[in-house]
């Protein structure tokens, strides 16, 4: 008898922190939840407002137009605050289970804070890992189609083409100039028409393994079209040898239209899944690919990110209240959040500058926030 009741007390010991758990991961989700679309929310009336700023001088534009680009912002502007809503959702729940005891009693009963933040800790990194992964697609999407929405009727220019002034350089693969050959192609006037690339004053040098120049093309205009360049008019020049009029000169490429403005777009009118095998097109066509980069590795440390915030909220808010100074902790895990932001949008900047490697850009300050949230742990923990 008394071995079965022992046995009952040991099942009943594990029970309590798995029950716990849940309990506290259920009002961890509530609180987060509700705050990232309270912020998402917030963020997007501001962002409409500007929408109505920009449309003022523009009578023709249909409030209908200004509220569906609004629209289609929000699954970006979710990604964006995300880490923020963890944050201070988290602070929010924890306050709150701290204020009403139970944490406190939880924690007196012996039951580490370690154990039962372990399901709020799973479940931001769920929510991490839900952005990048579902979410980002349809951002991405969204966020191309406001864009395009933007260009077309807010904006005045020709287009993604244009934000590098007109002109083009593009460098790929070339296999008639051997192994490792490439070729150069330079337009000095690149427009669309009818959804066609145009390319006017075109150069292209193709240079051998060697970095040896083989042949010089020369064109006045040109096309993209059919995985080609198309060049009509064209002069062929060889080294130490006088032009010679080719006519029509095909040069295949792997580039289309929607990729060579995916290339001035921004990267995050891309999603997760489309961005690797897009960065390797880019370098293979000699464009820089360190926008893209950055933003690939921005996506892929998001889950850390969040559960990175999940523990700084922990940090900062599982205080009890007897001890005072609640308001001051808060307060100072809002700072550390937004030093946390700080900082990343420092190191993004360095990273696209190529001061910083994107790797190291976009994951160095979710390393060091995570460092953060686990030095105030363990001080909260073990004293």
């Amino acid at each position: 008898m008394t071995t079965r009741l022992r046995r009952a007390a040991a099942a009943h010991r594990r029970g309590v922190p798995v029950t716990l758990s849940l309990y506290i991961a259920r009002q961890f989700m509530l609180s987060v939840i509700a705050m990232i679309m309270a912020l998402s929310g917030l963020v997007s009336l501001f962002d409409f407002i500007d929408l109505l700023r920009r449309v003022a001088t523009r009578p023709n534009v249909p409030t209908s137009l200004v509220s569906k680009i609004a629209l289609f912002h929000i699954p970006y502007f979710i990604i964006m605050i995300l880490p923020f809503g963890v944050l201070l959702g988290g602070i929010i729940c924890f306050w709150r289970l701290t204020r009403s005891s139970e944490l406190i009693v939880a924690r007196a009963s012996g039951i580490s804070a370690w154990q039962f933040l372990a399901a709020p800790l799973a479940c931001a990194l769920m929510i991490g890992a839900f952005a990048t992964a579902g979410l980002s697609p349809l951002s991405s999407a969204m966020y191309r189609r406001a864009e395009l929405l933007d260009e077309t009727y807010l904006r005045t220019g020709g287009g993604p083409l244009m934000l590098n002034g007109g002109a083009l350089w593009v460098r790929q693969m070339d296999s008639v100039s051997g192994e490792h050959g490439v070729a150069i192609l330079h337009a000095r006037d690149v427009h669309q028409i009818d959804g066609v690339l145009h390319i006017d004053n075109v150069s292209v040098f193709r240079i051998d393994d060697h970095d040896h120049l083989v042949l010089r093309i020369e064109s006045p205009h040109g096309l993209l079209a059919n995985h080609a360049w198309q060049l009509a008019e064209a002069s062929s020049i060889m080294p130490n040898h006088l032009p010679v009029r080719i006519g029509d000169y095909t040069l295949p490429t792997n580039l289309t239209l929607r990729r060579v403005e995916q290339s001035f777009a921004s990267p995050e009118t891309m999603s997760v899944w489309t961005l690797p095998g897009f960065i390797r097109l880019l370098e293979r066509s000699g464009f820089s690919s360190i926008r893209q980069r950055l933003h690939f590795q921005t996506l892929l440390a998001l889950p850390i990110l969040a559960g990175t915030m999940a523990l700084v909220s922990a940090g900062f808010s599982m205080r009890p209240t007897r001890r005072g100074g609640v308001a001051r902790m808060i307060g100072s895990g809002v700072a550390a959040g937004f030093a946390l932001f700080t900082v990343s949008k420092v190191a993004a900047q360095f990273g696209e500058s190529g001061a910083l490697p994107p790797v190291l850009a976009a994951w160095a300050p979710t390393g060091a926030g995570l460092c953060l949230a686990v030095a105030l742990l363990l001080h909260l923990e073990d004293g």
